[in-house]
């Protein structure tokens, strides 16, 4: 029985580690240039990849036809990923509020069976990112541009309790146990 190449780590090697992205195309813009004969098109590209694992990354890209746009899009974004921590594999470990411009968002954890709730482009970040759970909300201004950069803000600032714990240098059983004894004293 032949195996093929990726299966005898030939060629398709490099391959295989690309196959592991989804890639959501969130915005397309045409700009027109007028010039002597007519006018002359450019396409501007917003991308958002993930593993769906935790890790995310937008770019954007032009260039004179859609395809290339998108392309260079998704490098940018395969190289500009972030690691963001997950409770469960499933939802952000608390709320958390992010700007960029005129855009804001919030975005809040949410109980199991929730779902994704959120609009257009912060919809894309979540479903590539590999969150089931979550409720987001746009603030300001509703450019994609403004709100994937304003939603990676806030994902960026997500902390778990191991990296607070590492950091205050305690267990993570104080730092989690202090959270259910704050419930019962208020």
């Amino acid at each position: 029985m032949a195996r093929t190449p990726s299966e005898r780590g030939g060629r398709n090697k490099g391959r295989d580690r690309e196959d592991e992205f989804v890639d959501k195309l969130v915005h397309i813009n045409r700009v027109a240039k007028v010039v002597k004969g007519g006018r002359r098109f450019s396409f501007a590209a917003l991308v958002v990849v993930g593993d769906q694992k935790g890790r995310v990354g937008c770019g954007s890209g032009k260039a004179k036809e859609v395809p290339e746009a998108i392309r260079k899009a998704t490098e940018q974004a395969k190289r500009e990923m972030i690691r963001i921590p997950l409770r469960e594999g499933r939802t952000l470990h608390h709320d958390v509020r992010g700007r960029f411009g005129a855009g804001e968002v919030i975005l809040r954890a949410a109980p199991p069976g929730t779902g994704i709730i959120a609009g257009g482009p912060i919809r894309a970040v979540f479903e590539t990112m590999g969150v089931q759970d979550v409720v987001a909300k746009s603030l300001g201004s509703s450019n994609p541009h403004n709100m994937i950069k304003a939603a990676f803000n806030a994902l960026s600032s997500v902390r778990s309790p191991r990296m607070i714990a590492a950091k205050r240098g305690k267990k993570v059983g104080d730092i989690v146990s202090r959270r259910d004894g704050v419930k019962e004293q208020g």
